[in-house]
């Protein structure tokens, strides 16, 4: 039997073809869940916050699951921020 919160993943494949490597989907997916969990728990709080709220309609509410949706949907962009090596 599959499991519910399975089905709901988004496509590895559609996923890595929205950042340029896996580390930077992880860092990415890992910063939104933080902002989103954030921002539940203001809202449990019924406090006021200037978190940028989901962007989209989850299917789960779990940060995670909706940060990667919203990577696979093209709701997130990030800027890769590079220094010069000496």
């Amino acid at each position: 039997m599959a499991r519910p919160d399975i089905d709901k993943r988004p496509d590895i494949d559609k996923l890595l073809s929205k950042v340029d490597s896996k580390y930077t989907l992880v860092i990415a997916a890992s910063k939104r869940a933080r902002q989103i969990n954030d921002y539940f728990s203001a809202i449990k709080r019924h406090d006021l916050v200037r978190v940028r709220p989901p962007q989209i309609e989850a299917l789960s509410n779990k940060p995670l699951t909706i940060a990667l949706e919203e990577i696979s949907q093209g709701k997130i962009s990030y800027e890769r921020l590079v220094e010069g090596i000496k």
